[in-house]
């Protein structure tokens, strides 16, 4: 079979059309202002604008290369979900070998991203990308996989903070542990739509494992974690009021989000996690932004 410049030419277009749609591309708002959070807390200004490029390139081949590897071992249990059949692998509008190339441009950008900035950034974004590509497998053995889930977000503060000063403190420790915290308690309640799935496939999940209701427990209670290490951070620090009014702000959002979901109703959970997740991360951004200027 001959096949056309034309024709190769318009598989290429289809794949660069479709590709940021299967890895969600626009849902790196959620991890991006965290980062941009170490950022500014590091350099305890505005940095250069190398390292606020080199930054973003390394967050944004972080997660290229996390959710393609989310969506190439994943494959079939998408496939068997049917929340998530109609994704791009299991309709065969991509194929797995476009989640690999994926994986390793992610990997490149990101290595390339963490030599541009320090020797401990670049010694350490390996160990990073070990973590992201394993973590699709923490629900096939553990019920902790939604709070490792958290911990795969939770890199990007103190990621920055490496790459601002090539060394790290207890400072991004903490806002790290908010940041897992909070991603964790929202892949919890995120995954309550997934109980019987997982129930039926063998899959862990806090849900799976204690129920709803008590899962949604556990969900508020590492909010409130989320919120407490972000107030002893800005203690620590010794930030001005801006800071707390965006902590404040983000603590209403995070109450809002238990109005709108419940242990009863998770049929909102759509907008829950696109909304009040990119809410979140971009208040806290826009507080210590502010706070850190003036």
């Amino acid at each position: 079979m001959v096949i056309s410049f034309g024709t190769v030419r318009d598989r290429i277009l289809f794949r660069l059309k479709e590709i940021p749609a299967a890895i969600k591309f626009e849902e790196s708002i959620f991890a991006l202002p965290f980062a941009y959070t170490g950022m500014i807390l590091a350099s305890e200004a505005w940095p250069t604008w190398p390292v606020f490029l080199w930054i973003t390139l390394a967050m944004v081949g972080g997660r290229t290369l996390g959710m393609a590897a989310n969506r190439l071992i994943d494959f079939k249990i998408d496939a068997s979900n049917p929340r998530s059949k109609d994704r791009h692998l299991p309709k065969g509008t991509l194929k797995r070998i476009d989640m690999l190339v994926l994986i390793l441009i992610g990997f490149a950008l990101l290595m390339v991203s963490a030599a541009q900035l320090n020797k401990l950034a670049l010694i350490l974004a390996p160990i990073a990308a070990i973590y992201l590509i394993c973590q699709p497998f923490f629900k096939r053995f553990t019920w902790m996989a939604n709070p490792l889930l958290g911990w795969a977000l939770a890199i990007a503060p103190s990621a920055a903070w490496i790459g601002v000063l090539g060394e790290l403190s207890w400072e991004p420790v903490i806002l790290s542990l908010s940041v897992a915290m909070w991603a964790g308690s929202f892949d919890i309640i995120y995954h309550a739509q997934d109980l019987e799935f997982h129930l039926k496939e063998k899959l862990h999940s806090v849900v799976a494992a204690i129920g709803i209701r008590k899962a949604f427990v556990v969900a508020r209670l590492m909010d409130l974690i989320a919120l407490t290490c972000l107030l002893v951070v800005g203690l620590m620090m010794s930030l001005s009021w801006p800071y707390f009014v965006g902590i404040l702000f983000a603590g209403l959002i995070l109450l809002y989000k238990y109005k709108i979901v419940s242990p009863k109703d998770v049929s909102k959970l759509g907008i829950a996690f696109y909304r009040i997740n990119a809410y979140v991360s971009s208040i806290v951004f826009f507080g210590t932004l502010i706070a850190v200027l003036i």
